[in-house]
């Protein structure tokens, strides 16, 4: 019998009795004493989809035992179209036919899109019901899953319909990440590389040295490296829950890799991928705003060369630092037009103070915008 190791836990603090653990370690998929306080005695529905529960279903189901009243599995499709109403309306009637009351909690078994929707169907299932996150890749382990942004996709705009509804925990086993595929591995890097931009220089030096363990899979490494990550992100959902200041800041990047996404179709380009390109242009639209003596509410100290390690350090994670050749200018103010954190039709981006700060620019021209894409445009990594 494999026995488990708890080896990180990360407490979010949040008012309201809200407040949740991070737990780090590995096999604690199937250690019942880690599922037990949230699952023991209730209604349990899990949603996954095929390409997870190959591999980590069975794990789950061994670690809850028989200690649930009711168990039920959903499967949706493999692909970030599961984050439209189709697929909710699966979850809701699974819920209904197998009459789950509203002490009853789901677990996403899954990425980002899982944790997502279920965290959605949870958010509104009747008014609201416990929902554990289970996250099985890297980005959701160190983003997605904490903070309790839920929401589907609708045609026109990335997570345009949502709710914030904070899980009861996050169980992040390592084991998990044997089988993640590469791709979805560098996808995850993004938005670790991500929080060092943000935060801290110092992070960024760590990155620089670490990044051949992590794309190795070393567990030590990854343990270390997503412990970071969470503590970042915590500390981020305790003072801003619902994105009205700091938080924000995790969107560097985003204004421009949604519209990708968007653009793309999604999940043609990855999520972390879209963002990666993203804050290489969030990089350039910020030597843009120094170039024109721009004002700005905090001193910016960007350099060329700060932006030549930011693409370096993409590069080796495996992550595309270009645009795709279908999109121009006009394609991409199309999509960001449409961000939720555009102000009075005025586009509002996240872009680099220094290297390892960010801060949020409320106003960037149309023109400005054209200009960067029009200027990168073609680039090839």
């Amino acid at each position: 019998m494999t026995t488990s190791r708890l080896l990180s836990q990360v407490h979010v603090t949040l008012p309201d009795n809200k407040s949740y653990d991070i737990l780090i370690g590995s096999h604690l998929l199937t250690d019942v004493k880690y599922l037990s306080p949230y699952c023991k005695g209730r209604e349990v529905l899990i949603v996954t989809n095929p390409t997870v529960a190959q591999y980590h279903l069975n794990s789950l189901l061994q670690g809850l035992g028989n200690i649930c009243s009711k168990l039920n599995v959903v499967e949706v499709i493999d692909s970030e179209e599961a984050k439209t109403s189709p697929y909710l309306e699966q979850i809701y009637t699974s819920l209904l036919e197998h009459n789950y009351s509203r002490r009853s909690l789901i677990i996403a078994l899954g990425g980002g899109v899982i944790g997502d929707l279920a965290g959605y169907a949870a958010a509104t299932y009747q008014r609201g019901i416990d929902f554990l996150q289970i996250p099985t890749t890297l980005l959701a382990q160190v983003d997605s899953s904490i903070g309790g942004k839920t929401a589907i996709n609708h045609k026109l705009g990335k997570n345009m319909i949502g709710a914030f509804h904070q899980p009861v925990n996050v169980l992040i086993d390592l084991e998990v990440l044997k089988t993640l595929p590469d791709r979805e591995l560098s996808a995850g890097l993004a938005e670790v590389i991500k929080y060092g931009f943000i935060f801290s220089a110092e992070f960024i030096e760590y990155l620089e040295h670490n990044l051949d363990r992590l794309r190795d899979k070393d567990l030590a490494t990854l343990a270390q490296t997503i412990a970071r990550c969470c503590e970042f992100k915590a500390k981020v959902v305790a003072e801003d829950e619902k994105e009205t200041g700091v938080r924000a800041l995790l969107n560097l990047g985003h204004t421009y890799g949604h519209a990708i996404e968007a653009c793309q179709g999604y999940g043609n380009w990855l999520h972390g991928e879209a963002i990666s390109t993203g804050m290489v242009l969030a990089g350039l639209t910020t030597l843009e705003i120094i170039q024109q003596n721009h004002a700005t509410d905090i001193a910016l100290n960007f350099t060329h060369g700060d932006l030549e390690r930011v693409k370096q350090l993409l590069t080796r994670a495996g992550l595309p630092i270009h645009i795709p050749e279908n999109m121009d200018s006009d394609s991409f103010l199309k999509y960001m037009a449409r961000d939720k954190k555009n102000l009075a039709n005025q586009i509002v981006l996240v872009l680099f103070a220094h290297l390892g700060q960010a801060y949020v620019e409320k106003y960037v021209s149309h023109d400005t915008i054209r200009k960067i894409i029009n200027t990168y445009k073609g680039y090839a990594s």
